[in-house]
């Protein structure tokens, strides 16, 4: 299998790009991005591309895969409304509207998140805009199309956060990732478990388009 990831330098993109790299079923791994991932692997390629709207100079080498995982993502924090749907909803289906003309045949996964309102119409910005960028992209013309929806998310394998705060607050609430599965399994995933879950729908598809925790946790 072929294999596509954009945001492999954020936290939850760290961790699919690894597990992908372990996937001895995974012959190639093509990362878009606008910075180096620093990783150095056999399998791996990466093209350094700014625009995140127009990839005519690079749409020659982007055909022939058979899945995309798509891992690129903002906080909403201090974020006004315009800027926020730029920066997720506008570069996603720019994207994904590109790869579905050159990769009609292929499976497209994208990063969401819990809460994600797929009526458009809730009182919380984020979630609007996250959920008709979800009914945007289940409408393209792929051969599937699935959005992941996790919650708290435990970074494995050294995946860190690019955001310093974040990742400072996952590096003091480390002690009480184990006290969270236990209390709350179905909030909680990991890096790692999304990544695997990922593949494995790629390969082999999955019942429902959207994936909450508890899904991708069972995958």
């Amino acid at each position: 299998m072929r294999v596509m990831i954009f945001g492999a330098t954020g936290m939850v993109g760290q961790g699919v790009l690894r597990e992908c790299l372990v996937d001895p079923g995974i012959d190639h791994v093509l990362v878009v991005g606008r910075s180096p991932t620093g990783v150095r692997n056999a399998k791996l390629t990466e093209i350094i591309h700014d625009d995140f709207l127009n990839y005519s100079a690079i749409e020659g080498r982007l055909t022939g895969y058979d899945a995309c995982f798509f891992c690129l993502g903002v906080s909403s924090i201090g974020m006004s409304e315009e800027r926020y749907r730029h920066l997720t909803y506008d570069l996603t289906l720019a994207a994904a509207t590109m790869l579905a003309r050159l990769n009609p045949r292929m499976i497209f996964t994208y990063v969401t998140g819990a809460g994600t309102d797929s009526t458009e119409q809730g009182s919380r910005m984020w979630a609007r805009i996250k959920g008709k960028t979800e009914n945007d992209l289940l409408k393209l013309p792929f051969k599937a199309a699935y959005m992941f929806r996790p919650a708290a998310i435990q970074p494995l394998h050294g995946a860190r956060s690019k955001t310093a705060w974040v990742q400072a607050v996952y590096a003091v609430s480390g002690p009480l990732w184990s006290v969270l599965r236990r209390i709350s399994p179905r909030l909680v995933t990991s890096t790692e478990q999304i990544g695997r879950a990922m593949i494995r729908v790629a390969r082999e598809g999955y019942p429902r388009k959207v994936l909450e925790v508890e899904d991708i946790n069972s995958l």
